[in-house]
C-alpha cells in the first residue's frame, strides 16, 4: 500500500482508506515518507500498539485512527495508551 495522506505528522492515511495514528516515539522514522513509499500493515504484539507499518527501511508502531478511538498520552515520562 502507499500513503494517500500524511498531512498531520501523527496520522497516516493509506490508499486503501485506512487511517493510522503513529506512536509518538516513532514519528522521526516517518520524516522521509513520500506518496511513493510502499508500506504494509501487520498486526503486532506490543505494549503500546496493535499494528505496525512496515516499509521504508523500518517499522513504525500504530493504532487505528478514529475520531473517538484510543490515543496515546504522556504520563510521568512514560507513554501510556488510553482506551
Amino acid at each position: 500500500m502507499r500513503i494517500r495522506s500524511h498531512s498531520e505528522s501523527h496520522i497516516a492515511e493509506l490508499d486503501d482508506g485506512s487511517r493510522w495514528q503513529i506512536f509518538p516515539g516513532d514519528l522521526d522514522l516517518t520524516l522521509d515518507w513520500t506518496p511513493e513509499t510502499e508500506l504494509s500493515v501487520v498486526p503486532i504484539d506490543d505494549e503500546v500498539s496493535s499494528h505496525a507499518l512496515i516499509g521504508a527501511g523500518g517499522r513504525v508502531r500504530v493504532i487505528p485512527a478514529t475520531k473517538a478511538g484510543p490515543s496515546w498520552t504522556v504520563l510521568s515520562n512514560h507513554m501510556v495508551r488510553r482506551l
